[in-house]
């Protein structure tokens, strides 16, 4: 769709967040709120997108980029933050929408419907509108017979006839960008709050004898999000749909409302993921991979038909080729794990490279941090590290080496050949049944 701008309002301080992060840069699914706005929108293939911030807001301002910045410079209500974004609109005639920046979840298919109607009924606005389960305090659309839009009336101005309305008054709206600066222009605050309603502007089209209309969306997808608690809904919300849509792609879910994705998450063909399992950005899943319970993963690449888990967790810049097989209680940050590697239990690998299988014991630790910089360790392809093994960074095992168990690496290994660093063990006979001896005949 062609000749389409977006304007997302988001001033608002979020005071109920209680934080002194902006209320739009708060988090769902690994993401702030108002990205998922705007990359909706972006898909809409805008030649415009406005986003209206108060002053000061650089944060905003940075995560909403390239989108152009208009400030609202008080606190005047809806209809002044638009208002605040005509001068980035100048000169732009073809449809524009409004949005808030604090309600994430709007689908494209419902930004199309609402771009379509307004269009097809050659209308100066048009409202999107929802009917939930309690109307509660939300303003009511009052609409007429022939599918128009008479008026917008906030629940407190509304008698018991209008509040028996089920229509809801979301906020979204989309206008006839060639009369928005005169609908805008045209309101008022003469109300008890002394601010602009963005609502007004269905009676004052009206008035000008134009047309509004309206569209009925989805009421989760207009839950906007005030607080944490709202913050929690939202985050429920779309983690459904994504576990909905990675079953529908061919994953399995053993418990899909304990499983956590995030907004990038891709998953391949008969994945399997057990229960109690955490996604964060950034993960991409290969085909026939499974996932054991209790696995924390984020930033990471996994092959196909690789095994992670149970309770591992791989942190960013973990890249596991095919036939990987990661076990309990391990943990893999930035390496890159080659096709068949093992490294099944208790074991830390991080700036590393690890060979095609390659074996890593269990207890076995890369040493990369000296307290001032990271280092790599270069494990060979198809060598065998011993349980409970250091290797000091930067250090290289040779291809098809044998570190033995117990070992602390500190020199480059050659290929094939064996390495064994122990101390000498010493036994003394009989010692320990003396010992037990001699504190007895002391604690009597």
């Amino acid at each position: 769709m062609s000749a389409i701008a977006a304007v997302v309002l988001a001033a608002g301080a979020g005071t109920r967040m209680r934080s002194s992060k902006s209320k739009v840069l708060h988090e769902i699914g690994g993401r702030p709120m108002v990205s998922h706005l705007l990359d909706t929108v972006n898909q809409l293939g805008t030649e415009r997108v406005v986003v209206v911030t108060a002053p000061n807001m650089d944060a905003v301002q940075k995560q909403v980029a390239p989108a152009t910045i208009a400030i609202q410079t008080d606190a005047k209500g809806t209809g002044h933050a638009v208002l605040s974004s005509l001068k980035a609109l100048d000169g732009f005639s073809g449809d524009v929408l409004v949005l808030f920046g604090d309600c994430p979840l709007i689908k494209l298919e419902t930004l199309t419907s609402m771009v379509k109607t307004r269009r097809e009924r050659a209308a100066a606005v048009a409202v999107l509108g929802f009917e939930p389960v309690d109307a509660a305090e939300y303003g009511r659309l009052v609409t007429n017979a022939s599918g128009g839009l008479d008026a917008i009336v906030e629940y407190a101005d509304a008698d018991a006839e209008t509040r028996a309305i089920g229509i809801c008054n979301s906020g979204v709206m989309v206008f006839d960008g060639a009369k928005l600066a005169s609908l805008v222009g045209a309101i008022t605050d003469n109300n008890s709050k002394a601010e602009f309603y963005l609502t007004d502007v269905v009676e004052i089209a009206n008035a000008q004898g134009l047309t509004c209309t309206y569209v009925i969306g989805d009421e989760l997808e207009l839950l906007g999000i005030n607080n944490r608690v709202q913050l929690a809904e939202a985050e429920q919300v779309l983690q459904s749909q994504w576990r909905q849509q990675a079953m529908y792609d061919g994953a399995t879910l053993i418990d899909p409302a304990t499983v956590w994705l995030s907004h990038d998450t891709q998953i391949g063909k008969d994945v399997v993921i057990e229960p109690n399992v955490f996604i964060g950005p950034k993960v991409v899943i290969g085909d026939n991979v499974r996932i054991k319970a209790h696995s924390h993963l984020e930033g990471t690449t996994i092959g196909d038909r690789a095994q992670i888990g149970p309770f591992a967790r791989l942190r960013p810049g973990a890249n596991l080729a095919s036939d990987v097989r990661v076990g309990n209680f391990v943990e893999i940050k930035k390496a890159e794990i080659d096709t068949g590697a093992k490294i099944s239990h208790l074991s830390y690998i991080g700036d590393a490279e690890v060979g095609s299988d390659a074996n890593i014991g269990a207890g076995t630790i890369t040493c990369n941090y000296d307290g001032f910089d990271k280092f790599v360790t270069k494990i060979g392809a198809g060598s065998f590290i011993g349980s409970n093994t250091a290797l000091v960074a930067p250090v290289t095992v040779g291809e098809g080496a044998i570190v033995g168990a117990g070992s602390t690496i500190t020199r480059n290994v050659e290929p094939n050949a064996l390495v064994v660093e122990r101390s000498e063990e010493k036994q003394k006979p009989g010692w320990a049944e003396r010992f037990r001896s001699l504190k007895k005949k002391i604690t009597k």
